[in-house]
């Protein structure tokens, strides 16, 4: 198969996108609140749904989410990863396997309707995970593109995807809400660096190999400015595969928790990686249980 974005080579390639980012051709069908979310998410790269979920779903979700967490520290489980200093619970993955409620938000006409009108095809779940915050000690994640790791080290061919946060607790402007760099989508940056055997257990940690120049960031940024959606528990930010995000660490006594979901068209399942000595294990992307999920 064609290479048409490689990436981790010798240096820094910044190349123009050879995907559409709506994939939806006929629109004439869809309402005009749909094809003005189309519109925004075709320009900007992610769309910010305020308060999409009701405070009683966040609340169960929430509570799953802890409960989850609390397994994960109380049990050596490889869905989970922690955090390199304080040893706190960073991210659990395969969370809609895992998971009634978390499945049943995956297959939330709220958001697989959505995700279905952008993609223009069936979709499955590529990778669910919660993110963990907690209050004073949440680290960051640096700036990256979601795509150059999936193409990379997953073999996802083509930009076709896209991820859905949901808050689970209020994203807040000081507690590390999710930052984008809007229209950052259309420019695919192609990382340095060789991808070593089982980089994920360190990448998920704290990721370095596959991370942008600050250059680049720089011009992106430079553009149209960085966005930080805040808002209530059970907003949802709905961002392009290969749209620039990052989130700053968390000082403030109010931890943040997101559950992501990412789907990915059927037609662009992934195959051998582009840039990486084998494919990463099954719980981080969906290779071998793959079934389009149902529209209701």
């Amino acid at each position: 198969m064609q290479d048409l974005y490689p990436t981790r080579g010798e240096k820094i390639q910044r190349l123009e996108r050879q995907d559409p980012v709506v994939h939806n051709e006929d629109r004439d069908g869809l309402s005009h609140d749909t094809t003005v979310r189309l519109r925004r998410f075709e320009r900007d790269g992610y769309l910010f749904l305020p308060g999409l979920f009701h405070e009683a779903e966040t609340t169960r979700l929430l509570r799953e989410a802890e409960r989850l967490k609390a397994q994960a520290e109380s049990n050596a489980d490889e869905t989970a990863f922690f955090e390199r200093d304080s040893g706190a619970v960073r991210s659990i993955f395969a969370v809609h396997d895992n998971s009634a409620l978390f499945r049943a938000v995956a297959e939330d006409p709220r958001i697989l309707t959505l995700a279905s009108d952008i993609l223009g095809d069936e979709v499955y779940v590529h990778q669910s995970r919660l993110n963990y915050k907690p209050a004073f000690s949440g680290r960051e994640f640096y700036w990256h593109s979601d795509f150059e790791t999936w193409h990379a080290e997953d073999g996802m061919p083509r930009m076709r995807a896209l991820s859905v946060s949901l808050c689970l607790t209020p994203s807040l402007a000081t507690n590390g809400p999710l930052m984008l760099i809007p229209g950052s989508h259309a420019t695919f940056v192609g990382c340095p660096g060789e991808t070593p055997p089982e980089h994920f257990r360190r990448s998920l940690v704290k990721q370095e190999i596959g991370t942008p120049d600050q250059e680049s960031l720089t011009r992106m940024a430079s553009r149209r400015g960085i966005k930080a959606p805040t808002g209530a528990a059970g907003s949802v930010i709905a961002f392009d595969c290969n749209t620039m995000h990052a989130s700053a660490g968390n000082l403030t006594p109010f931890p943040r928790t997101n559950l992501f979901i990412v789907y990915n068209a059927m037609s662009n399942r992934i195959g051998e990686p582009f840039a990486a000595p084998r494919p990463r294990p099954e719980f981080i992307a969906a290779r071998n249980r793959v079934q389009p999920l149902p529209r209701k």
